[in-house]
């Protein structure tokens, strides 16, 4: 017997709000100031739910764990902190999602890779703070997805046991963590997918094409 769905979890970039236009602009910037050519949206988007050190390293050809990329990586946060919001939004169709979800009472909450240094006034600036009912970020607590660690400190500060709750997400790591945690999951293919890369293979309860999908998940 299914489990009745009693709270929703979201990863935040990719899934919940469309942050690839400031995230790839703040790369942009970077690439101007060091004396680089700028890159399309296209060739830096299905990198952006695997972070600011993934991106610049993608955007200079550089190894992750390289000290050139980290150094960079520190810069890019620091034109990023200035440019959060110039363009995300919620991602079309989610806005109508949340006010179901709202409508039946039931909590959604937030839980993200992303810094709370980012995390926070971000949601801050697009009026979602007060609506979510739980905020994890990458550093909120010891360990971050695909930990399971986060998720399960979500489904306790929504007071609800993980089988009644759905983690979705746009990165495999979103998958594995809701698993590991117990929840159902669904993956969200309109989020930022990496070349060569499936949602159909990460194991996921259901892919999802479009946000109005998760309406059929809440009962």
């Amino acid at each position: 017997m299914t489990p009745v769905t009693k709270a929703i979890l979201f990863d935040l970039d990719g899934t919940l709000l469309d942050t690839a236009g400031d995230l790839c602009h703040t790369v942009n910037i970077l690439l101007e100031q060091t004396g680089e050519s700028p890159l399309p949206l296209e060739t830096l988007r299905p990198y952006v739910s695997q972070g600011g050190l993934t991106l610049v390293s993608v955007a200079f050809n550089l190894p992750r764990e390289s000290k050139k990329a980290n150094s960079l990586w520190k810069q890019y946060l620091e034109i990023y902190a200035n440019n959060l919001s110039n363009t995300t939004k919620l991602f079309d169709g989610m806005e109508t999602v949340l006010e179901e979800i709202e409508s039946r009472q039931l909590p959604w909450g937030i839980v993200t890779n992303k810094p709370e240094v980012f995390t926070h006034p971000l949601l801050d600036q697009l009026c979602l703070s007060s609506r979510a009912g739980c905020v994890v970020s990458g550093d909120t607590v010891t360990t971050s997805k695909p930990s399971p660690e986060p998720v399960i400190h979500g489904c306790r500060i929504l007071g609800v046991e993980p089988e009644h709750v759905i983690m979705i997400g746009d990165d495999q790591r979103d998958i594995v963590a809701g698993q590991a945690a117990g929840t159902r999951t669904l993956a969200a293919a309109w989020g930022y997918i990496q070349p060569g890369d499936s949602p159909h293979h990460w194991g996921a309860d259901a892919v999802l094409q479009h946000p109005d999908q998760i309406n059929g998940w809440m009962d």
